[in-house]
C-alpha cells in the first residue's frame, strides 16, 4: 500500500471512532480496537484511568455521557507518522478534538477540548487502535469560562 492509502485508512479509523462515540454505539468499539489495546484517559480530575478492552472503554464513556442531552465528538486536526521504527505496519498519531455537549439537568452548553496520542497497528490488512492516551486540554468550567491544562509534551510521536 502507498503512504496515502495508509494515511487515509488511519483517518477513516479516527473518523469511525468519532462516529461511534457521537452515536453512543459502544459495541462498535470492538471493530476499531485490537482486543489487547490499552486506553489511558487523563481528565485532569483524578488519577489517569486505564482500560484494557473496548468493552471497559465503552462502559466508561457511556456512563460519562449520560449527563448530556446533546453530544457530538468533533475531530479538529490530526497528524500521523507512518512506518514508525521502520515497521510498515505501525503508525503513531496525534488527534485534537472537541466535544460539543448540553448538560441534561441545566440545559447549559459546554465544550471540552483534548488530544489523543495514538499507536496504530495494521493486522490482517487493516488498521486498528493499539494504544490511546487521552489528555484534556481545556473545558468550560463552573467558576471560570474555561479551565485550561498544560499540553503533554512528554509524549512524542514515534516513542509511544
Amino acid at each position: 500500500m502507498s503512504e496515502t492509502d495508509d494515511y487515509v485508512a488511519i483517518c477513516r479509523l479516527q473518523n469511525a471512532y468519532a462516529d461511534v462515540v457521537t452515536r453512543r454505539a459502544w459495541p462498535e468499539l470492538a471493530e476499531l480496537f485490537l482486543p489487547d489495546a490499552v486506553v489511558e484517559v487523563d481528565t485532569r480530575h483524578d488519577e489517569v484511568l486505564r482500560f484494557q478492552s473496548p468493552i471497559q472503554l465503552g462502559d466508561f464513556i457511556g456512563d460519562a455521557l449520560e449527563r448530556f442531552d446533546f453530544f457530538e465528538f468533533v475531530i479538529l486536526n490530526t497528524r500521523i507518522e507512518l512506518a514508525v521504527g521502520g515497521d510498515a505496519d505501525r503508525a503513531d498519531g496525534r488527534m485534537y478534538m472537541c466535544e460539543l455537549r448540553t448538560d441534561r439537568d441545566t440545559g447549559r452548553w459546554n465544550n471540552a477540548f483534548g488530544v489523543y496520542h495514538d499507536r496504530y497497528e495494521r493486522r490482517d490488512g487493516r488498521w486498528w487502535f493499539a494504544l490511546r492516551r487521552y489528555h484534556t486540554l481545556g473545558r468550560t468550567g463552573p467558576e471560570r469560562d474555561v479551565d485550561t491544562f498544560e499540553f503533554p509534551h512528554h509524549l512524542r510521536l514515534g516513542e509511544l
